[in-house]
């Protein structure tokens, strides 16, 4: 992947329980921190639509064609709305990561599914098909998983989108701009 290739980072804001939808926010950045457009869209909390809200917010934008890789918070937005990466990466034709600042715990998602959801196994089949690894940055360490991409080279634009800390700029600031629509101002970590 070239040094300059864009890379749409996708945050979910902060909801309550008892909600509907929440919105999706995706940045466009020119690593490590050019911003080059924001989307904007919602997905069903709980829901089984993170897939296609993400697929919309692509192919509908301006900036379909400089996209050349997508990082998303974690394995799903609005709670267990479960992003298919692989389906993803499929649909779009696009190398698909998810990044975390903390290792996943499968016997505690096994569990909250469980208890939560008649189609549980599928949604935690969808999060366990992908490996996911620990990245070692300067700043601390991120758990990824990815698609349509070489491990290193995912490693390596991962690091590239780093301005400080350990999370990449594309993520968080997706992370400041979905707080800021929901509580009037960003706050807290992505």
């Amino acid at each position: 992947m070239k040094e300059q290739a864009r890379v749409l980072g996708i945050d979910d804001a902060p909801f309550m329980k008892g909600e509907a939808s929440v919105p999706v926010v995706g940045v466009l950045v020119c690593p490590p921190s050019y911003v080059e457009g924001v989307l904007v869209s919602s997905c069903a909390v709980d829901g089984e639509d993170a897939n296609q809200i993400i697929e919309e917010m692509v192919c509908g934008s301006r900036f379909r064609e400089q996209v050349r890789l997508i990082m998303i918070d974690g394995a799903a937005l609005g709670g267990f709305n479960v992003v298919d990466i692989q389906a993803l990466h499929e649909a779009l034709g696009l190398p698909v990561m998810t990044v975390s600042r903390d290792e996943p715990d499968l016997a505690s998602i096994r569990s909250a599914l469980r208890a939560h959801f008649v189609d549980w196994e599928r949604r935690l089949d969808i999060i366990s098909r992908s490996r996911v690894r620990q990245v070692p940055l300067v700043q601390g360490t991120v758990y990824v998983a990815s698609v349509g991409i070489d491990e290193r080279e995912a490693d390596e634009a991962l690091r590239r989108c780093i301005v400080r800390g350990c999370l990449p700029e594309p993520i968080r600031l997706a992370h400041l701009v979905a707080t800021a629509l929901v509580r009037g101002e960003s706050k807290g970590k992505a």
